[in-house]
């Protein structure tokens, strides 16, 4: 079976935001695209970037994300996944979720490993989830959410692999300073898992430490890197064959037993 799976880039600037969105669902469309991957929680601006925490900020970026999530369909036929802020029980989270046309929203992850340091206090503007790293299924294709930081603890891609998935999916918010060691994470989590790993991320221009670095990619269940995005290409859709993945689940090092 063959996925058009499209990764992105997407400015954090909200009137920008707004510009990437309408040229995205026209690449999605030209591309036949299955399946597209946002950023990590994209319908606003990287709130966690100060420090402490603002119960205004939290609401406005809630009701943003539900807003955004009205707009999903302006990217059919594709399948959407990415992640968004909700609160329930009283606890703030960090949800990754898939939606299509046919089936609606559905939460499928919690982020679960949580930085806090400059420009990213995550841990001080929302709670892990539960421990749960469990596949899930889309159009035909078993996924794994990693959601950022969730990427670098590859017990969990390794778990995935056992699960059969085709597809490791990490939204990021990450800076331009670490866009290699964010690639290496991805070709190894592809490599320990036996699958295809697909990453999309905010961009802010300028090659800033705290800036969001943008390179979207994909890398195959070998870690080769099929694709990266750029400011001069910041959609690119790659045609995955996911039986590849499938076959990569008994060859080294996915066969050696733990």
């Amino acid at each position: 079976m063959n996925m058009r799976v499209t990764v992105c880039e997407m400015n954090n600037d909200r009137k920008i935001f707004e510009e990437d969105w309408k040229r995205l669902a026209v690449h999605i469309k030209e591309n036949k695209s299955d399946l597209v991957l946002l950023p990590e929680m994209p319908f606003s601006s990287w709130f966690p970037r100060t420090k402490p925490f603002d119960q205004n900020i939290w609401d406005a970026a809630v009701k943003a994300h539900e807003k955004g999530l009205k707009h999903l369909v302006e990217l059919s036929p594709a399948a959407v996944l990415g992640s968004m802020p909700v609160t329930q029980e009283k606890k703030r989270l960090n949800q990754g979720f898939v939606w299509d046309k046919d089936l609606g929203y559905r939460t499928v992850h919690t982020k679960y490993y949580l930085p806090d340091e400059e420009g990213f206090w995550e841990a001080s503007w929302y709670t892990r989830g539960k421990k749960r790293f469990i596949s899930s299924e889309i159009r035909g294709a078993r996924i794994g959410f990693l959601i950022c930081t969730d990427l670098w603890f590859f017990e969990h891609a390794r778990a995935y692999g056992k699960e059969s998935v085709h597809l490791l999916v990490c939204p990021r918010a990450t800076p331009h300073s670490t866009l290699d060691k964010w690639l290496a994470g991805g070709r190894t989590a592809s490599i320990v898992s036996g699958a295809y790993c697909i990453s999309s991320n905010r961009y802010e221009p300028g090659n800033t430490d705290s800036g969001m670095g943008g390179q979207g990619w994909i890398t195959a269940p070998d870690g080769e890197v099929l694709c990266s995005t750029s400011p001069t290409e910041p959609f690119l859709t790659v045609q995955l064959d996911l039986a590849r993945a499938d076959k990569a689940k008994s060859t080294y090092p996915r066969y050696v037993k733990d």
